[in-house]
């Protein structure tokens, strides 16, 4: 009997990309404690190639799992194009994903903001995901966030926001007790989902707003992005430092806070203190 596509497509990652990304997704469950025993996790689904991927490693980790958990896969449409939305209901189809979709107008608000819309938008959309989440029942919600946006946020924050700030594996929620964000991605590179991607003939949504599409469409693949200028930067160095990703990601494992001169909790404090 011939294989279907989705038969296909979910060997692809057990057995193909099991080294590059379902050993790293099961190692970062297990190493960073994601998922628990009667968990209810909303997977949130924004129809890029990151969340999708997140959406069906965790749907074939409910299969195999050996202790029972519940996965609600949630999208939210903040303004999508009838394309765009479109596209997410077709491919969650064709990957048998049961979306459940909720309306919301963030783009609209955000598009209308002076400063910061992109702030605005992602704290909004966060704020949104929490909330439709938890009236489903969820006391997680899974972000696709990979190894890559792990390292560039870490090297962003140090040359654009003047710190040294990484993103951690997971985190409960401040504004919804009994929350909890987890990124099941969180050890997988991006090169190997776009691989997966690329070998499955799928196509996600990349952008749909329009404050960052133009980073898409420059020749360099920078456009105004700060994010997207990291990324170009971490790709030159890699040509003389292969290994330039691993040590970053390393680096946010093994700090040693007794050499830095100041340190920030819920305050501020100075190396003076305890001098």
């Amino acid at each position: 009997m011939t294989d279907t596509y989705l038969q296909r497509l979910e060997r692809s990652i057990t057995k193909k990309y099991r080294k590059t990304i379902w050993t790293k997704f099961i190692s970062a469950v297990k190493e960073y404690e994601l998922i628990s025993e009667g968990d209810r996790i909303a997977a949130c689904i924004s129809g890029g190639k990151d969340s999708m991927l997140m959406a069906k490693l965790l749907q074939l980790l409910k299969r195999y799992s050996d202790f029972p958990f519940d996965v609600e896969y949630l999208v939210m449409d903040p303004g999508y194009s009838p394309e765009n939305r479109e596209k997410i209901i077709k491919n969650a189809e064709l990957l048998e994903i049961p979306i459940k979709i909720f309306n919301t107008q963030i783009f609209d608000i955000a598009n209308k903001a002076k400063k910061y819309p992109c702030y605005l938008c992602a704290r909004m959309r966060r704020g949104y995901l929490y909330k439709n989440a938890k009236e489903l029942g969820c006391n997680k919600i899974a972000l696709g966030h990979h190894f890559s946006d792990v390292i560039e946020t870490t090297v962003m924050s140090m040359f654009y926001g003047a710190q040294l700030q990484g993103m951690i594996p997971k985190l409960h929620s401040k504004n919804y007790e009994g929350m909890e964000l987890i990124r099941p991605l969180y050890k997988i590179h991006e090169d190997s989902i776009i691989s997966w991607q690329n070998c499955n003939e799928l196509e996600f949504l990349r952008c749909a707003c329009r404050f960052t599409e133009n980073c898409f469409n420059a020749s360099d693949g920078v456009g105004e992005s700060k994010r997207f200028e990291v990324k170009a930067l971490i790709k030159e160095l890699k040509k003389t430092n292969p290994n330039i990703e691993k040590s970053i990601f390393n680096s946010i494992h093994n700090v040693h806070v007794a050499t830095f001169p100041g340190i920030k909790t819920d305050e501020h404090h100075s190396f003076l203190e305890k001098y």
